[in-house]
């Protein structure tokens, strides 16, 4: 008969939730900025379409 206790249930981690350290550095890289009217835009360059708005300001080092 199967154990139906939840706390005996464990939950295994491989790290696919993760991102990979190598990505993220070419991630933080390959971001480049310039500065308009309305404030900074943040884009990446190896896809220029790919840009955001923030209402605050973030350390990319950090948050990577």
């Amino acid at each position: 008969m199967p154990d139906t206790d939840p706390s005996a249930e464990t939950t295994a981690t491989d790290g696919a939730d993760e991102p990979d350290e190598s990505a993220v550095s070419d991630a933080v890289r390959s971001t480049k900025s310039y500065e308009t009217e309305a404030g900074v835009v943040f884009y990446d360059a190896d896809n220029p379409l790919a840009w955001l708005q923030a209402d605050h300001a973030v350390d990319l080092e950090s948050a990577a």
